[in-house]
């Protein structure tokens, strides 16, 4: 059973956040954060904001929420070219999933979004950004001293783990 200790509420001036530490007795120690995005800030741009201030160097995020617009990025794994598709529409987060590591000593956010759209259609991917039209709740765990890096892969083209 997990022990809920929550501190107390803090202010920024793109988001509001409360930190949690979950202790479980069959896992470490982790630091939680609930973190509510205000509304129109660009979700990218306040999570990095964020992760660095908390220096968190490994992590994931969690989410869900309401946007007016979001572009999306496709690789093409035959060409190794990016694709960028920005939808500029009110749309429901459906799921935020991602995670969070260092690249050049900054905070390297992944993350996917679904999103649903007025006519319960699906759109999401890769995440490059997202303006907040509505609400962005979000869980982002802090995997404690651990540092997760990125390299780049010349075979996939991708930022790659570097362990």
């Amino acid at each position: 059973m997990a022990i809920f200790e929550s501190l107390k509420n803090k202010r920024e001036t793109m988001y509001k956040y409360r930190r949690v530490k979950v202790t479980n007795p069959l896992t470490e120690w982790n630091e939680r954060y609930v973190l509510s995005i205000d509304n129109h800030q660009e979700i990218m741009e306040a999570l990095a904001h964020f992760c660095k201030k908390q220096k968190i160097k490994a992590g994931e995020i969690t989410g869900i929420g309401a946007i007016s617009e979001a572009t999306f990025r496709f690789l093409d794994p035959a060409t190794k070219k990016y694709v960028d598709k920005t939808f500029a529409e009110q749309m429901e987060i459906t799921n935020v999933t991602g995670n969070i590591s260092v690249k050049d000593g900054e905070p390297y956010l992944h993350v996917h979004l679904t999103c649903s759209r007025r006519d319960y259609t699906c759109v999401g991917g890769h995440l490059l950004s997202a303006r907040i039209n509505g609400a962005c709740e979000l869980i982002v765990t802090d995997f404690g001293l651990t540092h997760l890096g990125r390299r780049p892969d010349a075979e996939t083209g991708l930022n790659l783990y570097d362990f």
